[in-house]
């Protein structure tokens, strides 16, 4: 019997002995009701935890259910978030910043890459010889630049130029193509690797206009040319061969002669990698350039800058020397120039970058055959023009100079904020000498000056990376030439050149 019925017993026979005796019958009954309870208690138990223990395992199998949703839930996110790495990496990039506007493929061997250089000037002359037009504003340069990657390994340039004097040309279009950084073929019209101040690029010059030596380079010439960087750069070479053109000339894409030049370059930075850091910014180089038999023509002689004939310009873009030699005294007896036979070029040169500090040096020599004919007798000539320069740099802000880049400065122009960009003073000593045999045969020595010898200084305050303000003031003076006449020659030689010039520039 259990307790229930053992209590509830209990308390019915205490009752029952109160009362009257209780038969042994009534007994029995009561314990059998008993016993049916205690067995009615005993299913019900048994029953609650068969369901606790139903109730339990359908609890642990809902958990088990849910744990597995999440799971799937959870790699299906990683599955998700995998595709749209997937997509990003194959979808192309877009940037848009000081550098340019760019789109390139994800794998980035497709690229293509929108730039631009302006460049408004003005040139103010002082006690000229009343020479009209040389005061002005000049939109000096207007170029659009598109380049670009095919098929990782292929460069290309497109640069035209609407600025200047002359009108809308293609100043640079060439395929390259990149072995590797050491071993490069180029094709097209592009800078001919003479000089040091010629092949720096247009918008990080230190002057508004390049030095007196740059005028007895090549400029741009249409050719091939294989050229590299090796070991990082520590040396750097460049050889081709061109159509040729006249000192200080850009080709105008067709040739005028059968003979071709062969032109080069080689550049050392010996202690770029390895060196200490007030030595990695040294550089020295030599470049050169040979043409056999250049044919008779006036082409291959200097570029007209300043003047009708085929000459050398002053800073301020006058000419100071031309070929035009004057025989008699009417116009029947005048002679004419030509270039005609061997043409050679060399220019021994160094840099040096150090933090703030820049310096640029070289020394150009174009020795060129010539030949003077419309008058008798015919003659020729071997004349050697040699011109030097050295031009120094400093950054009084403190940010790095460099000679293939723009100062950046650390603060860009926001005045209301205090910031005010960067400042570099610029300073440069420059001379040109014409050969003496140049003269009375193949220059009018009344009109042309023998030497153009100039000082310039200046200040370039940089707004941000891309705009950048210009001043300075170039003062030259002549030996020989200043005779009479309205024009270049003769006007410009005969006193010493004083300009005053300023840039605004936007290059991105």
């Amino acid at each position: 019997m259990g307790l229930i019925g053992f209590f509830a017993l209990g308390e019915f026979e205490s009752s029952r002995a109160q009362e009257t005796p209780a038969s042994a019958e009534d007994i029995r009954a009561l314990r059998k009701k008993i016993e049916e309870l205690e067995q009615k208690v005993k299913v019900l138990e048994s029953a609650r935890e068969v369901e606790g223990a139903a109730n339990e395992s359908k609890g642990k199998e809902r958990v088990e259910e849910l744990d597995q949703k999440v799971k799937i839930l959870e790699r299906n996110r990683e599955l998700d978030k995998e595709a749209a790495e997937a997509k990003a990496k194959e979808a192309p990039k877009i940037s848009i910043g000081g550098d340019g506007i760019s789109l390139s493929a994800a794998s980035g061997d497709f690229k293509v890459q929108l730039k631009g250089v302006v460049q408004v000037d003005s040139r103010t002359f002082f006690n000229d010889s009343g020479i009209v037009g040389n005061d002005g504003l000049l939109l000096r340069r207007a170029r659009p630049i598109l380049q670009g990657t095919l098929f990782r390994d292929f460069d290309f340039l497109f640069v035209p130029d609407f600025g200047g004097t002359s009108g809308p040309q293609i100043f640079d279009v060439y395929l390259n193509y990149q072995y590797n950084p050491a071993l490069q073929l180029q094709a097209g019209k592009f800078k001919v690797p003479v000089g040091l101040e010629q092949l720096q690029p247009d918008p990080n010059t230190f002057f508004n206009e390049r030095g007196l030596p740059t005028a007895l380079t090549p400029n741009r010439d249409i050719g091939f040319e294989l050229h590299g960087d090796i070991l990082g750069g520590t040396i750097s070479y460049a050889a081709g061969i061109f159509n040729g053109v006249g000192d200080g000339r850009n080709s105008s894409n067709a040739d005028f002669e059968d003979d071709k030049e062969v032109a080069g370059r080689i550049f050392f930075q010996p202690f770029k990698k390895w060196g200490a850091p007030a030595l990695q910014g040294l550089g020295l180089g030599v470049s050169g350039s040979y043409e056999g038999m250049q044919g008779t023509n006036t082409a291959g002689l200097p570029g007209t800058t300043g003047g009708t004939l085929p000459g050398y310009a002053t800073d301020g873009q006058q000419q100071f020397f031309a070929y035009n030699p004057i025989f008699g005294n009417n116009a029947t007896n005048k002679a004419v120039v030509w270039a005609d036979g061997e043409h050679w070029r060399l220019s021994p040169q160094g840099s040096y970058f150090y933090g703030p500090f820049g310096l640029l040096g070289e020394y150009v020599i174009s020795d060129q055959k010539v030949i003077r004919t419309g008058a008798a007798p015919r003659r020729s000539a071997r004349l050697e023009n040699t011109g030097w320069e050295i031009s120094g740099s400093w950054v009084v802000t403190g940010e790095d100079a460099a000679y293939a880049a723009s100062v950046v400065p650390r603060r860009a122009f926001e005045p209301l904020q205090g910031n005010w960009g960067a400042l570099q003073l610029v300073a440069r000593y420059e001379q040109l000498n014409i050969d003496p045999a140049a003269f009375p045969l193949f220059s009018d020595a009344n009109t042309s000056a023998r030497s153009a010898h100039a000082w310039s200084a200046g200040l370039n305050w940089y707004l941000n990376r891309n705009v950048v303000l210009k001043t300075s003031f170039s003062h030259t003076t002549f030996s020989g030439g200043g005779g009479a006449g309205t024009s270049a020659p003769a006007a410009v030689t005969r006193k010493d050149e004083n300009v005053l010039f300023t840039r605004l520039q936007l290059a991105f």
